[in-house]
This record gives structure tokens, sequence and C-alpha cells, in this order.
């Protein structure tokens, strides 16, 4: 029996699981570790603590491959967080996360010097974002500068674990698409964006695709981890470009919705297709020659939280689900805007806040919660919105996250959005996309559409009600002229 095993190197934890190479868990672990605020607004982790979590996930697993040997590695990862090595591989300071914001004002920096917004869209296929990895560079650079002189090795955090297990500096195509350094129409990286910014190439990984082989596990790696020696590692992808392989987003048509903290709207295109507005974000993607988009939502499963934690202490999810499904569809006329933490696709509005709108005496706990999950479902159409602008179609959508175990919320989801919705036998998409990719490094699979065939599986579909779908849309429409309506607003109350 040949295994496979997947890393994940999360926000919050750490996971690993040992596959079959028809995609069948044989054992999982997780390791958690803290995440440290140490101003508003800042998101830092120590890179230690990731190779403590996979050392101690992998000790853990390996030993279940009982009746074969473990053959590839597949690595996925939280995207955009800075890891800087000095020559003697030390961490140089603790690695600035995708959800730092204190480089927006380098953001405005960067475009600046590349002569302004389209010309670095033209290249890295995005505008600048502080989500984004240059923007966090050019940060250091700035306000800490023996640091950056400091840095010989720019890394991510997936291939700083790449680094711990192979000894190579090395990326892949799809993650270093969220660096803003590459080029993402020619998969290299950019010259021109280096060079304007000040960043030396000689510091930055080696690129490879995403099912390439990038390195081997070393003799001390292996010691600490339980695979063997040699084994192979893979490019691996960015998390949500590892889903997309796990859930079979790998040919045009094909997208997903994921609903965690945020949501992401993610679809797959064989050609570069760049929003020029920046509304929706381009990159590689983890097929070789092919990219994706996605668009991105920043509070989907985080605004029923919120609610449920400060409105509803009382319940549970589950109830939620079923006192919100007695509601009729549109709440009894209220809206409500998810614009928790400013929002991303489409408005790119950092200034944006929630809005309960149309609440009356009538409305009750149940309706607000109905209301909470269907401006999650218009906020995440939107991203479909952009979309159909450029042209991408699309004939199918998995459904995967905490989003996905709401039976209610995913009927909801396919009404809205007027498709087909399937989820997976596999909730955990990201550490199989990653399996499925290092099956392909170590032969097992021809290429990822292979290895998608072998070891994807979908659990159930969920068809459409057209005529909820066009209910929806009537309120749809009340939900975008809401925020257009208040968006003066936010900034004047930004002020204050």
């Amino acid at each position: 029996m040949k295994y496979l095993v997947g890393i994940d190197i999360g926000t919050s934890a750490t996971k690993s699981v040992l596959f079959d190479e028809n995609g069948t868990v044989i054992a999982s672990a997780s390791y958690e570790y803290p995440l440290y605020q140490p101003k508003n607004g800042y998101a830092e982790q120590d890179p230690e603590d990731w190779w403590t979590g996979v050392k101690s996930t992998l000790k853990e697993i390996t030993p279940k491959a009982t009746d074969g040997s473990i053959v590839g590695v597949g690595l996925s990862g939280q995207m955009h967080s800075l890891v800087l090595l000095d020559e003697k591989n030390e961490v140089i300071r603790p690695a600035i996360l995708w959800c730092d914001q204190r480089c927006a004002k380098e953001c405005g920096e960067m475009e600046e010097a590349m002569g302004g917004r389209d010309r670095l869209v033209a290249i890295s296929a995005n505008p600048a974002l502080p989500g984004f990895t240059a923007g966090k560079l050019m940060w250091v650079k700035k306000h800490e500068r023996e640091n950056f002189d400091r840095c010989a090795h720019i890394l991510l955090p997936k291939d700083y674990i790449r680094f711990k297990l192979t000894g190579e500096y090395a990326t892949e195509v799809s993650d270093a698409s969220g660096m803003q350094l590459l080029d993402v129409a020619g998969r290299v990286w950019s010259s021109e964006i280096c060079e304007t910014l000040g960043v030396d190439m000689k510091k930055l990984p080696k690129l490879y695709e995403s099912a390439d082989a990038t390195g081997y596990i070393t003799e001390e790696a292996a010691a600490l981890t339980g695979l063997d020696a040699g084994t192979v590692v893979a490019g691996g992808g960015g998390d949500n470009a590892a889903s997309a392989v796990g859930t079979g987003v790998c040919s045009d048509g094909k997208a997903f919705t994921t609903v965690g903290t945020s949501g992401v709207v993610f679809a797959h295109t064989k050609e570069p297709i760049v929003d020029f507005k920046g509304r929706i974000h381009t990159f590689c993607a983890a097929v070789r020659g092919e990219w994706h988009v996605m668009g991105v939502t920043q509070a989907a499963g985080l605004s029923l939280n919120w609610f449920k934690n400060n409105l509803a202490k009382d319940k549970t999810y589950p109830e939620l689900d079923i006192k919100a499904a007695k509601i009729p569809l549109g709440s009894d006329k209220l809206l409500y805007l998810p614009y928790l933490m400013g929002e991303r696709t489409p408005i790119l509005d950092s200034d944006a806040r929630g809005v309960f709108f149309g609440l009356s005496a009538l409305h009750t706990q149940a309706h607000m919660a109905r209301a909470v999950m269907e401006g999650v479902c218009y906020s995440l159409y939107s991203c479909l919105d952009v979309f159909s602008e450029l042209n991408i179609k699309l004939d199918s959508m998995a459904m995967c996250g905490g989003g996905a175990k709401s039976g209610f919320w995913l009927e909801m989801f396919t009404d809205v959005f007027g498709i087909n919705l399937h989820t997976m036998k596999l909730a955990d998409s990201a550490t199989l996309g990653a399996a499925i990719l290092g099956g392909c490094a170590a032969g097992v699979y021809e290429n990822v559409k292979e290895g998608v065939e072998r070891a994807v599986k979908i659990d159930k579909s969920t068809a459409p009600d057209n005529k909820k779908h066009e209910k929806y849309m009537q309120y749809y429409k009340l939900y975008t002229g809401l925020y257009l309506s208040v968006k003066d607003m936010y900034k004047r109350l930004s002020a204050i």
C-alpha cells in the first residue's frame, strides 16, 4: 500500500493527515498554537510553533502506515504571511500574518512607486493590499531596517516548513501569487516589481509548479517526524489552491464556496482573468499552466458567530437553524449587511460596518438569525456577480467549511446562488489537496486531474429552487442598494 501525507499550516493550528492513494483517511492529528497581537491591527506568530506542530502531528500519524510506506508529502498553508531568515537560517522576527493590517500606507507607496495601480495589477494581477506579502516586507524595510538588511531568505509559512523538512528554499506558484512579487501570467518572479521595491531576488525561494518535487526528507527531519529519509515533498499550494484540488475544482466551470470565519468564492480558469478594479484576486492554480480567481467576504461565519455569542447565547447553532427555517424567505423584510470587519469583494471598503435594516417590533431572534444567514449569502453572491461581469461561467459549485455543516444554510446558498451545490465526503479539503499534490510528485498520479478522479468524492448534491432564487434576487437588489445608500455615512463615521 502506498500512503500520502497532507500537511496544512493554518492560522490557528497545523493539521497532518495520512491518506491512502484513493483518498481514504487513515489517521489525522492537529496541534494548536497562539496568535500574538502586540498592537491593534497587528497579527504575528512564531514559525517555530508551526514546526513544533508539524513534528508533533507527524509523529502521531506516521506509525499508522503499517502495511505499506509513505511515498509523498504535500504542503498547504495560510497564505501571504511573511517569514524572514538570516544567513544562519534563524528566524529574524515573528512572522507577520495575512490578517495583519499595519502596512496600508506602504501599499499605497508601492502602487505609487510602480507608476500607478494599473501597472502593478498588470504584472501581479492584483492591487496592493495589506494582506499580501510585499506590503509587509516594505513595512519591515521602512520600520525595521536592520531586520530587512539582515534577511537572507524570504519565505511563506508552508515553505518554512518545507525548509525544515528538506533543507530547500522553495515555493510554488499558487502561494507565490499572493506575495505580489510574481508575474502571475508568466508564472515567474517579476524583476520589475522587485527592482522597483528594492527586493533582492536572490533572497526569494526557487519557484516550482504545485505538483513538482521540491525536495526530499532529510535524515534529521526523518528522526524528528517519523517520515522516511528521501521521501519526496511536493510544491503543494496556498490553502485555497490546495482546497480547490481537494474539492475537484481543477477545470473551467468548476468552483467552490467555503464559509469559515471569512468566506471565499473560488473558480478555476484556464487563462489569467484579471479584474483591474481589484475586486477579486487572480492567482496561479495548483494545476500546471492554469489559474484561479477568488472573491472574499471578511465576516461570513464570523457574522453568525457574533450573533450567537451576543444575541443568542442560549441557543446552539442547530437550534438557530431550526428557528430560522421557520421564518419566511426575506426574514419579513429584514436585511443584514455583514461588514463587521470592513469588506473586500466587491466594495473594497475598510470603513464599512454591519447593519440591520428594516428592524421592527415584529422581528424576533429567529428573524435576525435568518437575516444574518441571508446577508452572508448575498455577500458571497456578489462575488459571483463579479465573475459574471468578467465572463467566468460556472456549471457546478462545491460547498465546504463550517457553513456546509448546516443543511438549512446549504439549501439557502443553493437557492440564492441559483446553481447546483454539492458537499464533499471529506470536509478537510486542504490536506487532501496537498496529499494529492504529494502523490503527483511521487508518481502515484500522472497529474493533478488523475489524482482528483481517484481521491476526491462528492457526498450529496442539491439543486436550486428557481422560484426561491427569483425572490432572493429581489432582496439582493435591495441589499446592494442599501450599501450604496450608507457608503458615505461610513466614511463620516470613521472620521469622527
